[in-house]
């Protein structure tokens, strides 16, 4: 939307507005140029970051997600042992039968 404005402008309109950035900035022109030219680097070496941080993640996730299947819990002696929405999940003693 705001690029719809920059569609008319011609050869004259750019004139003036380098004229006034020249009467505005005038010998800091360069300067001005150049920390907004490191700032676009920076802001794409972090963009660029971001992207390799969520690949990365996205990667390890699946591999974690299929290089070790669930598996129930162990029993005291060491079996497997199932467990159900009906169990207890944390008993401080073993139950006496």
């Amino acid at each position: 939307m705001t690029l719809a404005l920059l569609q008319n402008i011609g050869f004259q309109e750019y004139l003036i507005i380098a004229v006034i950035l020249l009467l505005l900035f005038g010998r800091r022109l360069p300067e001005v140029g150049r920390s907004l030219g490191k700032g676009i680097v920076e802001f794409k070496k972090g963009l660029r970051d971001v992207e390799e941080d969520v690949r990365r993640s996205e990667t390890t996730s699946s591999q974690q997600q299929f290089s070790s299947p669930a598996r129930p819990p162990l029993g005291p002696g060491g079996e497997e042992r199932r467990v159900s929405s009906h169990d207890e999940v944390a008993r401080s003693e073993p139950s006496a039968q």
